[in-house]
């Protein structure tokens, strides 16, 4: 090799290493930047040396038939957790309920029963329905509330709730109360619930309005809380998930700025055959430094517990709290 040729590749190597030099310290120096906070107080965060909050997945479905006032009420006097989660419809009426599923049927009818969808009937409709109906109870199997008259499922809590009805239950009891609320409908429905929520926030129970965060899987349903709802808190949608995981691995969270207040994941992700772990202590580490906090779901095993307490996860939510409050104990002792 000439001369010359040596020289042009030394030079090439200086600018390489150069490269990665600045390369190297750019992604230091953003490391090192404080991040903006996304909140200024986040009440999902829990102290730096506390337990995990427990978040009573649809009321503790477990236990208890699912987003039902009887599962919140018990979750909320008997286990003192500290977070209900749930989800919401509208009804053909406009009115905004709690249910996971877009039909009834696996709650509230027999086997064979034509779908009974809510966006398609009116909120009186709904609750002619017992919503315990199949449920099972966890230690004898028994469909313990199927027998019940109207009057004793309203008083047992067993008819679909409306918004505002969880709410007021807890209103006068438990100001520090936290909700996680996930908007199901898409499009302008979508658009009213989200306005329904905001409403009845800051009109009737004020003081829940920076208890409670909304969650949704449509795009437009963030982009319209974002631009109509500014004082609603949101958790993060699938992208913005997605985004703040890769930005994290990466170490460049810095370049992609995260505006939910909340970080809901599982404890994995199994993308085309591409496992991501998600019990990384750094995700947290770096969310708290932007005061969001990281709630995981949903996590029914004990082993699967201890893992996120350690962790130092702020939330997990559980069809199970009993279980929850049974590890947590071990942890208090």
């Amino acid at each position: 090799m000439s001369k010359e040729k040596k020289k042009k590749k030394g030079k090439g190597l200086k600018t390489a290493l150069c490269i990665i030099l600045l390369l190297a310290v750019f992604v230091a120096v953003i490391n090192l930047l404080p991040p903006k906070k996304v909140v200024k107080t986040n009440p999902f965060l829990k102290d730096p040396d506390a337990l995990p909050m427990i978040a009573a997945h649809r009321g503790g479905g477990m236990i208890n038939p699912e987003n039902t006032l009887m599962a919140f009420r018990a979750a909320v006097n008997e286990l003192g957790i500290q977070i209900c989660e749930t989800d919401l419809w509208m009804t053909s009426d406009g009115h905004l309920v709690y249910s996971h599923d877009s039909t009834i049927n696996r709650m509230a009818c027999p086997e064979g029963t034509p779908d009974v969808v809510i966006a398609e009937h009116t909120l009186q409709e709904l609750q002619t329905y017992n919503m315990g109906y199949n449920f099972a109870d966890p230690d004898t199997g028994k469909y313990i509330y199927r027998d019940l008259s109207d009057d004793e499922q309203k008083a047992k809590g067993l008819k679909i709730p409306e918004f505002h009805e969880l709410l007021e239950e807890f209103y006068g009891t438990r100001k520090d109360l936290l909700f996680i609320v996930e908007i199901k409908n898409g499009g302008e429905t979508g658009f009213k619930a989200a306005e329904i929520i905001d409403k009845t926030l800051t009109g009737r129970f004020p003081d829940y309005k920076s208890n409670l965060v909304v969650g949704t899987f449509h795009p437009e349903i963030e982009a319209n809380l974002k631009e109509h709802h500014p004082t609603l808190m949101r958790g993060a949608s699938t992208s913005g998930a997605a985004k703040f995981v890769v930005s994290q691995r990466l170490k460049l969270n810095r370049l992609i700025r995260s505006d939910f207040t909340c970080l809901q994941i599982p404890m994995e992700y199994n993308i085309k055959g591409l496992h991501i772990d998600l019990t990384r202590a750094e995700y947290i580490r770096r969310a708290h430094r932007m005061n969001i906090a990281v709630q995981y779901w949903t996590i029914n095993d004990a082993d699967d517990m201890r893992t996120l307490i350690e962790l130092g996860a702020d939330a997990i939510m559980t069809d199970d709290p009993v279980l929850l409050k049974q590890v947590l104990e071990e942890y208090k002792k």
